[in-house]
């Protein structure tokens, strides 16, 4: 080969005129990126000092009280005793339980509806929700508060209630 020829490692190795000209950083080259004080070894263990903050760290204590709280779902689930006597279906289930919020002194409040106003329900239902709500272990006060606005109505079902129901 003359010296007028240039290889293929000298071609790519030499900087383009145009990148001279937009002032574009030199290329990645395989070779810059190899860190020749560490062996394969040490790079392929794992490094145990990402995890360290990680493992030390105590899960946070999470209260009893408030949204997603331990007393709430044992609320929900108490609730999901209560079967409608014309409806095989829970009320939580079927859709009359529109939220149960518990607050920071454990108090309960369901805010639920019913099928219809003259159900024929409509005047032990809440009564029995109240009482199945304060019997939960750790529950100090509960209250129900009746609501006909968003109405119910058969999409508030869950899909379980649904298919019991042969609506699926």
């Amino acid at each position: 080969m003359s010296e007028e020829t240039n290889t293929d490692q000298d071609f790519i190795a030499a900087p383009s005129p145009a990148d001279a000209v937009t002032g574009k950083p030199p290329r990645a080259r395989v070779e810059d990126a190899v860190d020749e004080e560490e062996t394969a070894r040490e790079t392929m263990e794992r490094k145990r000092d990402y995890l360290e903050g990680f493992l030390a760290k105590k899960p946070e204590e999470e209260s009893a009280a408030g949204p997603g709280g331990k007393l709430q779902q044992a609320v929900i689930d108490a609730l999901k005793e209560i079967y409608d006597p014309e409806i095989p279906v829970n009320i939580y289930d079927l859709g009359l339980i529109y939220g149960v919020e518990v607050d920071d002194e454990s108090d309960v409040t369901v805010t639920m509806t019913l099928t219809t106003p003259h159900c024929p329900v409509a005047e032990t239902m809440p009564g029995e929700v109240e009482l199945r709500a304060a019997s939960v272990p750790g529950v100090r006060d509960a209250e129900v508060n009746l609501v006909w606005d968003p109405p119910w109505g058969p999409d508030k079902m869950t899909d379980e209630a649904r298919l019991e129901l042969g609506m699926l």
